[in-house]
């Protein structure tokens, strides 16, 4: 995702990490494991690109699912994605209809600009009971030019990702986290001494299948308060 429109009216997205990142196998398994607990129902996953953690996600139990773009090309590509059976609307949010018992924003949020106010409107199409989930790169000063190059307007802390959710008044906490400490070491040396804007595939290959099974047993033993990425879990009142 980059930053989202109002309306999906020739919207293209800046980013090129989304098939790149299809080969970080063993990090969408670490972190679909701390979320699958709390997908249920009617599903809206914000931002679902071109489907690259839909069918992973839609083998969860649920009752419906629906995925949001507003890259109409990118869109497009979800339905070969997956087998499973999911609606997909080209723009925002607001585009789509109805309640939701689940609402994702998996490295989404960050790319846009009011995060505030789209945490509002994602409240708003909750039922109650229902779960907001929001994975999100982590710690500003990490923030790199490929952040830049993909649309990133922040990289979060707990803190601030907690702030971004502190209007919408009807969310009640239940998980804010960080994972993969590990590859927080990586994130760190590349701000330092790479400042690539972008990392290659053997770099990608080596983080996932080298750093993240260290970082599934490192991160309890920290109390997962360390890492390259924080997510935050909210239910509706």
């Amino acid at each position: 995702m980059s930053a989202l429109p109002d309306t999906a009216t020739g919207f293209d997205y800046v980013g090129g990490e989304l098939a790149l990142f299809e080969n970080a196998v063993r990090w969408k398994s670490y972190w679909r494991r701390q979320i699958a607990g709390y997908i249920a129902g009617d599903v809206l996953e914000v931002g679902a690109g071109m489907g690259a953690n839909t069918e992973m996600l839609t083998g969860l139990p649920h009752r419906s699912w629906t995925c949001v773009d507003p890259d109409a090309a990118l869109a497009a590509q979800i339905i070969s994605k997956t087998t499973a059976l999911v609606t997909v609307v080209t723009g925002t949010i607001q585009e789509t209809s109805g309640k939701f018992d689940t609402i994702l924003y998996i490295d989404v949020l960050e790319h846009i600009e009011d995060d505030a106010a789209e945490v509002v409107r994602a409240a708003a199409r909750l039922r109650p009971g229902g779960h907001l989930i929001v994975l999100s790169p982590a710690h500003q000063n990490l923030y790199t030019p490929f952040d830049q190059a993909i649309g990133h307007y922040r990289r979060y802390s707990l803190q601030s990702l907690k702030a971004a959710a502190a209007k919408a008044m009807e969310l009640r906490a239940e998980k804010l986290i960080y994972l993969d400490s590990v590859g927080l070491i990586a994130s760190a040396a590349n701000r330092v001494l790479l400042r690539q804007s972008m990392p290659t595939r053997q770099q990608i290959l080596a983080w996932d299948r080298l750093m993240i099974p260290l970082s599934r047993l490192l991160d309890p033993c920290l109390g997962w308060q360390v890492g390259k990425s924080v997510l935050g879990i909210w239910k509706h009142a």
